[in-house]
């Protein structure tokens, strides 16, 4: 048995190098987005899928009309400004920081004074009219990736992944943590949970950089194996008095010696990353996706703000004088300006684990909820919604399956010539009415992705689609699972001749 393990320790152990070692600086990457956010990639170097055509790729989150010759195209492309009929395109990122991930943009809102703002991934920006170029506003709280910019009144409301802002003035800020809701139970997912375990956010910047060591030991775990795997067959080769001979003896044995003794010492941390990394993509988050379970004590999740890296959208209806907050849970609403717990809607659309990228008023008082989920048309005085795209009444699928639909709605912009348009993720720009759509201007075509971006298609192994198609959903659990018996059947090995 133990020849077993040792035989097939060593070949999957070979065959899986180059993928450790891709899985483990990608997750490196993914863990310090701002830190690597002013690196790019140029897309003409990927394969086609990751080009922009037709606004794809999440391209356009949506449009900010300001008058009927000039209209704010933004998203993932930064914020480019336009037409009514998307003929010609200003770029209008300046005072934005180096790199595309510093300009994906949230949201870009003009208020009823005549204020430019724009929400993105680091921060509340505001534009200077008279310098021409975006400035950055402090805001009092750690968390500073902005999801919505709305407005009541004279009052600028801006909506972070844990809280609500409110100001006047722009300088000064007042912070809501948001009231819990009557069916909050102080659970929270299971997909987060295993989230931010894997990344090591669960300890804040400390637990990350030990997720980072983990990452580090694959990468000497690997390298080591690779050398000791090639070491015997180059000693062959050597004369015994040749010193290039001794030199490579002596790295065999202490690659052997601290492949082993880091590989025993860490394969607890070592399996628990593995086994949590499995469950973050399909198909074994479909199991698992709206599972709740205790919060960690001590950890980031275990914090009295029930909203703690949930909210994802805002709007205020003064005819109803109430918020509606779009979370990553729900849709909720507060009619009393948050001073009691949050109501629930009883009846709402679906809305993807990925959270809302649509959420905003119509003109015949319903709402526009769009997400991975598809594109819905939401009455809340009738307790209804129906399908946008295809008019008809949602049906819930019986069988439990993908946590996305056929509609991969990213943005959506009522801006263009009249009609309406939503934004897929890989079919790009469709009008809803069947007509023409806008040419994507060739400028932006060219708009580069950020080192984070790729370092994410290749950790959820996305990247493999172009190789092994729609299988490659099963790499993370198959590759997952080889890891799991790397590891175990190393553990066996070392511990059945340390016995002896």
């Amino acid at each position: 048995m133990i020849n077993f393990f040792k035989k097939y320790h060593k070949w999957l152990g070979i065959i899986l190098t180059l993928f450790i070692l891709i899985f483990s600086v990608s997750g490196i990457v993914l863990n310090h987005r701002q830190l690597f956010s002013s690196i790019d990639i140029n897309r003409n170097y990927l394969p086609q899928e990751y080009r922009y055509n037709n606004w794809n790729n999440a391209a356009v989150k949506g449009t900010e009309k300001i008058s009927n010759d000039s209209i704010f195209i933004y998203g993932n492309i930064g914020i480019w400004l336009t037409d009514s009929l998307f003929s010609d395109f200003t770029n209008f990122n300046t005072g934005f920081p180096k790199g595309i991930d510093n300009r994906k943009i949230s949201k870009v809102f003009y208020t009823n004074e005549g204020n430019l703002f724009a929400g993105t991934l680091f921060g509340l920006f505001r534009f200077d009219f008279e310098k021409k170029r975006w400035q950055k506003i402090n805001m009092p709280v750690k968390e500073q990736r902005v999801t919505d910019i709305a407005e009541k009144s004279d009052t600028l409301l801006v909506l972070t992944r844990s809280e609500l802002l409110k100001t006047s003035d722009f300088k000064n800020f007042t912070v809501h943590i948001l009231p819990t809701h009557k069916n909050y139970d102080n659970k929270v997912s299971l997909f987060k949970t295993l989230w931010v375990i894997h990344s090591g956010e669960i300890w804040g910047i400390t637990g990350k950089l030990i997720v980072d060591f983990i990452a580090l030991i694959f990468i000497f775990l690997s390298i080591t194996g690779l050398i000791y795997f090639i070491a015997p067959s180059v000693i062959k080769r050597k004369k015994r008095n040749n010193k290039q001979f001794d030199k490579i003896k002596n790295l065999n044995k202490w690659s052997l010696k601290w492949h082993n003794k880091t590989g025993w010492i860490t394969v607890v941390f070592l399996i628990i990353t593995t086994l949590t990394g499995m469950f973050l993509r399909p198909p074994l988050l479909i199991p698992i996706a709206n599972k709740k379970v205790s919060k960690i004590p001590f950890s980031v999740l275990c914090t009295p703000n029930t909203w703690y890296d949930k909210l994802r959208r805002v709007i205020y209806e003064p005819e109803n004088n109430r918020f509606i907050i779009a979370t990553n849970e729900g849709i909720y609403f507060s009619d009393d300006d948050f001073v009691t717990n949050l109501q629930d809607f009883e009846v709402q659309p679906p809305v993807s684990i990925m959270g809302v990228n649509v959420f905003q008023k119509m003109q015949n008082g319903n709402i526009l909820v769009g997400s991975f989920m598809g594109l819905f048309e939401w009455n809340t005085k009738n307790k209804e919604f129906k399908n946008y795209i295809t008019t008809s009444k949602y049906e819930s699928p019986n069988k439990r399956g993908s946590p996305f639909s056929n509609n991969l709605v990213t943005g959506f912009s009522n801006s263009y010539s009249g009609n309406e348009l939503y934004f897929d993720f890989n079919s790009g720009a469709v009008c809803i009415a069947g007509n023409s759509i806008p040419k994507m201007s060739e400028t932006i075509k060219n708009q580069q992705m950020s080192l984070w971006n790729l370092a994410l298609e290749v950790h959820t192994a996305r990247m493999y689609k172009l190789i092994f198609g729609n299988l490659y959903i099963l790499l993370i659990p198959l590759f997952g699972l080889s890891v799991l018996f790397i590891l175990i059947s190393g553990f066996i090995v070392w511990f059945k001749r340390y016995k002896k």
